[in-house]
């Protein structure tokens, strides 16, 4: 029982860390027909920068880390804006073009970090109690997954409410359902598409500052890694569908930790299977639907 409560809850932990990715590509895609494969660049930036100040703060400190997080934060809002404004602007409808830019981007930017930082990891230093357990009916649970699984639900109440309780976030809401009707009321909907990939890119970096705390470490390929799991997510969750994301992000990770625990580490081939019954049973996913751009 305790070893089923362990990778159970430790499954939610690394969902959370999947979500924080997966949120903004679904919003991004969701609103504007993009997949941004430069996404994962985001989050590895937003890791080195954070580890980078952090550890000049207080390295290995609850100061750091926040100071970390919140620099993770700010450089994934700034490179996603940066983003879109400089390449993405003028390729909406060209989905060819979006691949190719946002894919060269990002092979282009894992080789700028591997010049600045190395190809090889860094490791780390966290908080002492992130590197301990807390005990659940008999499971040592890392406490770092309970700091994965608290950001992950504040940020997912955060975009709630700005997606139902502000100006941008209805016509946010309305250009996932309509983009067309948006546009023909004449509402410039370009101010709402860098918005959305600032929130994207602020998720993505809150997540690579908790993916080095994860992992241990941070790492030029570290983006990349997270950014096929959150594709994953995406397309199960149903692109678009953030409550979808949420939720896939959890059962794709819960089914990783039970398959590599179980059924001899094929977890990651038990994620495609998933998938692929997904696509076969709802190819809109658990939560999406048509969507008109």
């Amino acid at each position: 029982m305790s070893t089923i409560l362990l990778l159970l809850i430790t499954g939610v932990g690394l969902g959370a860390l999947y979500f924080l990715v997966a949120s903004g590509l679904s919003l991004i895609y969701g609103l504007m027909g993009v997949l941004n494969f430069a996404h994962g660049s985001f989050l590895t930036l937003a890791g080195f920068l954070g580890w980078e100040v952090g550890r000049r703060v207080s390295d290995g400190t609850w100061a750091g880390l926040l100071i970390g997080m919140l620099v993770g934060i700010a450089t994934g809002a700034i490179a996603a804006a940066i983003t879109e404004l400089v390449f993405i602007r003028k390729l909406y409808n060209r989905h060819i073009e979006q691949v190719l830019v946002t894919v060269g981007l990002g092979l282009a930017t894992v080789a700028l970090f591997e010049g600045i930082w190395g190809s090889d990891p860094i490791r780390i230093a966290k908080p002492a109690w992130l590197g301990q357990t807390t005990n659940i009916l008999g499971a040592n649970i890392p406490n770092d997954r309970w700091l994965l699984i608290g950001c992950a639900a504040l940020v997912l109440g955060l975009i709630v409410l700005f997606l139902k309780k502000t100006k941008y976030g209805l016509i946010i809401r309305a250009g996932v359902e309509n983009r067309t009707m948006v546009t023909a009321l004449g509402i410039d909907v370009r101010r709402a598409f860098t918005i959305v990939f600032a929130i994207g890119g602020a998720a993505a970096g809150l997540g690579g500052v908790l993916a080095s705390v994860y992992y241990g470490q941070v790492a030029a390929h570290q983006g990349t890694s997270l950014l096929i799991y959150a594709f994953i997510v995406t397309v199960i969750g149903g692109l678009g569908s953030l409550s979808g994301a949420a939720i896939a992000a959890v059962l794709v990770a819960v089914i990783q930790q039970f398959a590599n625990f179980y059924l001899g580490g094929t977890g990651d081939l038990a994620v495609v299977l998933a998938l692929a019954a997904v696509l076969l049973v709802k190819p809109t996913g658990l939560l999406g639907k048509k969507t008109t751009h």
